[in-house]
């Protein structure tokens, strides 16, 4: 509420220098629905100069040696982690999720992202083949591509924006970066950080402002080389859209519509407090969360009737509380939204067991016009239901019951995404037989959201294009050359 009484105003980090920006759009605490920055809304001429201040930078940060960029990344580490909970309060403040959480899992992964990419990139071994025939070796050398844009979504703002920055600077480039307008508040502690531990000017720009206007600038800037998006499938289309032209290379993780399996098998002591936490975590604002959960019949009643008990135990609330689970959605609008999945539930005659409009929400004076709402859990959903079908990005999770494996593989894989799903089973062959059968990047088995950033991570169908992780990364920001000499 202190923050509220002074409205910030941001400004974009280009060629190392924070400048000021003629425009601006209001970003509010979703926990009390005030405004509490203003962040530039820039647009082709801010663009311009920082792709123009990447470009330059590029030509001796792709000259600089691995171990140099290294010893770069891990400073950047540092000076996150030496402000821990400054970056954890702040990143609440503006995407409202609880202080708790911002502190255990988005912050402290932002110093992993950049410390593994800075170990990632000191090991990198190239390809050789030998042609004693023709008497020729063959070999492969990589080069940075030139300027990436980044482009990160609002749910996972410094965790997100991190996994995109650090294996490109890693691999040799340089880039400009667009966080979302709604949460720009940790990209720019982002840019001080850098600029106290002297990264190079120009090598990490950061622009503000609304995806239409500087997101786009960014993407069809005939000078940037790559484009890294996370974000909504829509806007991933768009993306191909106006990049196509271009011949661009592109890395896109987009939306989720992820399935849970619970065979009978399982030990439910150990599957439900998961279950709860890949349902509503982050207010269930997480592309990996599952929404779907298919329960076989022999537990289906026993599942129900303890996963609501567990979903109506969760707290929401003030997001500096520790004691709730739960803090805010992101904003008004998409409050509106996941609260009108819920309202369609009940006109197509689902059952509603828990949740918005069933039980009360209680909050504190000062979160009011705060953007809530409790877990929500929904049975008796069709398949072919808007709710089974589209992501609704929100703590709402549909429980149906399935008879057989067949079916519940089928039923898992009938819809347009395929980002990531869990299966519970105790049984070896039944585990193997089923992940390899689910449209998915990554299944987990009797866990969720366990993550070796070595392993490809990304989606298939609508939930994406390309793979993030220890080499992929390091391939999409380089380009490969064979090289081969007769002798």
């Amino acid at each position: 509420a202190k923050m509220a009484a002074e409205v910030r105003e941001l400004r974009n980090f280009i060629n190392g220098q924070f400048v000021g920006c003629s425009r601006h759009l209001d970003s509010y605490n979703p926990a009390t629905g005030e405004v509490h920055l203003k962040v530039p809304d820039s647009g082709d001429t801010e663009v311009q100069a920082a792709v123009d201040a990447a470009k330059e930078a590029f030509k001796r940060w792709s000259k600089t040696s691995p171990r140099e960029r290294s010893q770069m990344l891990n400073k950047i580490a540092d000076g996150i982690e030496s402000r821990l909970l400054e970056f954890a309060e702040a990143e609440s403040l503006d995407q409202g999720k609880p202080v708790w959480l911002a502190k255990m899992v988005d912050i402290p992964r932002a110093c992993l992202n950049f410390r593994f990419f800075a170990n990632v990139i000191l090991y990198q071994t190239e390809i050789s083949s030998v042609l004693p025939e023709v008497g020729a070796t063959n070999y492969t050398c990589r080069t940075p591509v030139g300027v990436a844009c980044q482009i990160s979504p609002w749910n996972l703002p410094l965790y997100l924006l991190t996994f995109k920055i650090a294996p490109a600077l890693a691999a040799g480039c340089t880039v400009v970066c667009k966080p979302s307008e709604m949460t720009s508040l940790t990209a720019y502690m982002l840019a001080e950080v850098m600029v106290e531990v002297g990264l190079p000017p120009g090598v990490c720009n950061i622009v503000f402002g609304f995806g239409p206007r500087a997101g786009e600038a960014i993407v069809r800037h005939p000078d940037v080389a790559v484009v890294s998006f996370t974000g909504s499938t829509k806007v991933g289309s768009r993306i191909q859209e106006v990049t196509a032209p271009l011949v661009k290379k592109l890395s896109l993780e987009l939306g989720g519509k992820n399935a849970g399996i619970v065979f009978n098998d399982v030990d439910l002591e150990k599957c439900l407090p998961t279950m709860i936490r890949s349902s509503f975590t982050n207010q269930g604002e997480i592309c990996l969360t599952t929404s779907r959960i298919f329960v076989q019949k022999g537990i289906y009643d026993v599942f129900v009737k303890r996963f609501v008990e567990m979903t109506r135990q969760l707290t929401v609330g003030d997001p500096t509380d520790p004691n709730n689970k739960l803090g805010a959605l992101i904003s008004a609008e998409h409050l509106a939204k996941v609260k009108g999945y819920v309202d369609l539930a009940r006109r197509k005659g689902c059952r509603v067991l828990c949740g918005d409009g069933v039980d009360p929400l209680e909050l504190p004076e000062k979160n009011k016009k705060g953007y809530f709402m409790r877990p929500t859990v929904i049975v008796d959903v069709p398949d072919s239901s808007r709710l089974m079908q589209e992501e609704i990005f929100g703590p709402v999770t549909c429980v149906v019951p399935f008879e057989t494996e067949e079916e519940a593989i089928e039923r898992a894989n009938g819809v347009p995404y395929g980002l990531s799903a869990c299966v519970w089973t105790q049984d070896s062959d039944k585990t193997h037989r089923v992940a390899q059968a689910l449209d998915a990047g990554t299944v987990w088995v009797n866990c969720w959201m366990v993550r070796d950033l070595n392993m490809p991570f990304g989606g298939v169908k609508l939930s994406g294009i390309g793979r993030e992780g220890a080499r992929d990364s390091i391939e999409f920001y380089t380009e490969v050359k064979t090289v081969c000499i007769k002798h």
